[in-house]
């Protein structure tokens, strides 16, 4: 047997290093509920300890952060023993590694057929729930997975969670019966809960005192009002539990499968996540989690992976633990969607409307599968509430599709010597125009029509695909173009020729050909597209449709009054208001000929005469209705003047379920308390706007 090799100094003041640095970092995250790194930067710290240890066995120490679960101490609330230990999970961090722990699994049961189980991995805090005779007498959060913190009477106040339990008919009540699972805030209540602190913090900006800290995430939010010593306050704050797995028992039946005893809670009335599913292999597997990657933002609560677990509970036995793990569980993590770097310059830029916005230049970092360098700030107060500062360790965000946004600094990591940011009194542009900002208005704008920052921006927005859709006048080619003199407008952009765009650096004939081309078919675009382009303020795509379907073409929209305008439902007074002003200007009156010349044309949109019985009500549908495409179901809501958002909210009027319906937007419909119907009456709402 060969010898052990023996580590390098450096590789042992690494390792110390690292178990320092994991130890303080649980401190923060489980005590303080202050973490000073994202969990992306955490895994990485843990797997390079693992990995060192695992290389240098002699290097594991008794408090090596790879021995132990969750926090390294119970520092706010009385320490509550786990009868059963609550274990953590290893991770799995792409597809590879996912594969090599389903061969450990294959080679630990001897080739023998296993399922899974798959559930959402909830960004919440661990919690247990012990039951006697039926009775809640305590509840604990993991803690180091061996003792925790009594939380009992602020979990009482999470309404989802039964105080006690009624016992199914038929069913036995147990003696002892320890649920585990995960506290959470709703995605919801969070933004409710942040708009409050901010809207706090611009108060105490304005009186001239210190903002205070505002939680960056919803994690940190439930987390924090979880363990608040004052359980009015857990009360207020709207928590919710998924109930997931069975900790200490007694008089309950004995389960053949994890997915049997998820049943059994469900039956005493414990939320269980309605999206778990069981699946035969790995393929299945690999194919949920595909599904939560793209679909992650469906839900109203938020997940950073996906739970994986062998499901039958003697295969479960046979496989066992090591020393801080299952072995016949995973989790497998999504790519972070929140990551720490270095605030390096805040400079502002100005938009189509004048609308001065400062932004976060970054360090690079990579958050959800993208390389971030820039960042939105909002505006002049947020800056200030956030209070970040050029030189800090700044959260990044980046929610799906979602612009990247500083969510605030770690203020731990501050350098001394850091200066507030001062928002700049002129525009940057070459006019150095005053920057004005109105009273009790958030915005600060670029007054100077002859702005050309407004002015490009106004072409880019017209250009995009939200609006007149033309490919390849992006950003670069507008920049170009009008620093040519060759585009002083978007009506411009209809009398461009080839000879032009030949001037343009990087045009050769085929793009300039292309690119002419593209310009050409957005003079077809649907009427709303155009009315989006045109940039009106308050006019949006949904408010564009709406007229469209009311008006049938631009002229005759040009010619209503605003008392008509108004009229619309989903439009209003202040939308109105604005269409008819811009209008009556008279250099729009002069840009809308110009693109009549141009060949845009102006709509001819067949006004629906069918009965406008759903006006102003908002109508979901999910699953497929029988005699409906997808689209054909909306444009049915539409043609009666409802509309068909893709998501439930509080303002859904009703929820139409088809075949093979969204699970999410039923739970969604069902916890706000949305009607549900079938598919089978959507002509019914359809004839009678009503359900």
């Amino acid at each position: 047997m060969a010898p052990r090799s023996k580590p390098s100094k450096q590789v042992q003041e690494r390792a110390a290093w690292l178990r320092d640095a994991i130890t303080r970092h649980d401190e923060r995250y489980y005590a303080h509920d202050a973490p000073e790194i994202s969990d992306a930067e955490y895994d990485e710290l843990k797997r390079e300890i693992i990995a060192i240890e695992a290389e240098f066995p002699q290097l594991v120490t008794l408090d090596s952060p790879t021995s132990r679960v969750g926090a390294p101490a119970v520092t706010t609330f009385a320490p509550v023993t786990h009868r059963v230990p609550m274990t953590s999970l290893d991770n799995a961090m792409d597809e590879t590694e996912l594969a090599a722990w389903g061969e450990r699994v294959a080679k630990g049961l001897n080739g023998a057929k296993h399922a899974f189980t798959c559930e959402p991995k909830i960004d919440g805090l661990a919690l247990s729930i012990r039951y006697e005779d039926g009775v809640l007498v305590q509840a604990a959060t993991r803690g180091d997975g061996k003792v925790g913190e009594d939380v009992t009477e602020n979990v009482k106040t999470i309404a989802v969670v039964p105080k006690r339990l009624v016992a199914p008919k038929g069913v036995a009540m147990p003696s002892v019966l320890e649920v585990r699972g995960e506290v959470y805030m709703p995605i919801a209540v969070f933004r409710q809960l942040k708009a409050a602190k901010e809207a706090e913090n611009e108060e105490r900006v304005r009186a001239g005192k210190k903002p205070e800290s505002v939680p960056a995430n919803p994690r940190n939010a439930g987390a924090g009002s979880l363990r608040q010593k004052d359980p009015t306050i857990t009360a207020s704050r709207q928590l919710a539990f998924w109930a997931y797995q069975l900790g200490e028992v007694v008089g309950t039946p004995a389960f053949a499968s994890h997915h049997e005893s998820l049943e059994y809670l469900r039956s005493f009335g414990f939320p269980v996540n309605p999206e778990i599913r069981l699946v035969k292999d790995l393929q299945g597997v690999s194919e949920f989690c595909e599904n939560w990657i793209e679909h992650r933002h469906d839900l109203d609560y938020e997940i950073d992976g996906v739970v994986v677990k062998v499901d039958d509970l003697a295969q479960r036995e046979l496989l066992g633990f090591t020393s801080r793990a299952p072995r016949w569980a995973i989790a497998v993590k999504f790519p972070p969607e929140e990551r720490n770097t270095l605030l390096k310059d805040i400079q502002v830029s100005v938009g189509r409307t004048g609308r001065v916005t400062p932004f976060a230049v970054l360090e690079p970092v990579l958050v959800a599968g993208s390389t971030v360098s820039m960042a939105t700030l909002h505006n002049r107060e947020q800056v200030a509430v956030k209070d970040v500062r050029v030189g800090d360790t700044v959260i990044v965000r980046k929610a799906g599709d979602v612009i990247p946004e500083v969510v605030g600094p770690v203020l731990s990591l501050r350098p001394k010597g850091c200066k507030e940011w001062v928002f700049p009194s002129t525009c940057p542009c070459e006019l150095k125009s005053t920057l004005v900002q109105e009273e009790g208005v958030a915005d600060t704008r670029c007054v100077e029509p002859a702005c050309p920052f407004q002015r490009d921006q106004r072409i880019m927005y017209f250009a995009s695909r939200g609006a007149m859709d033309i490919e390849g006048l992006g950003e670069k080619t507008v920049y170009a173009l009008s620093d040519l003199g060759l585009v002083e407008d978007v009506g411009d952009l209809y009398f461009l020729i080839v000879e032009q765009l030949l001037q343009v650096e990087g045009f050769a004939e085929l793009s300039a050909t292309n690119l002419l081309a593209a310009i050409d078919a957005s003079k077809s675009r649907p009427l709303p597209k155009l009315l989006t382009a045109l940039g009106i303020k308050h006019l949006g795509p949904a408010a564009s449709e709406t007229l469209a379907r009311r008006f049938g073409s631009l002229d005759r929209i040009m010619e209503a009054s605003a008392e008509e305008l108004s009229a619309v439902v989903g439009v209003g007074e202040v939308i109105a208001e604005s269409i008819s002003s811009w209008f009556a200007k008279r250099e729009n009156k002069k840009l809308i000929e110009k693109l009549r010349k141009g060949g845009v044309q102006f709509g001819n949109v067949q006004v629906s005469t069918l009965p406008q019985n759903l006006e102003g009500k908002a109508v979901v549908v999910t699953g497929t209705i029988a005699g409906y495409s997808r689209e054909e179901a909306e444009a049915a809501i539409k043609d009666r003047g409802g509309k068909s958002p893709g998501s439930v909210s509080a303002k859904t009027y009703c929820l139409v379920v088809g075949e093979a319906p969204g699970a999410s937007k039923v739970t969604k419909a069902e916890e706000l308390g949305i009607p549900i119907i079938g598919g089978e009456q959507f002509e019914k709402l359809l004839a009678t706007g009503s359900i």
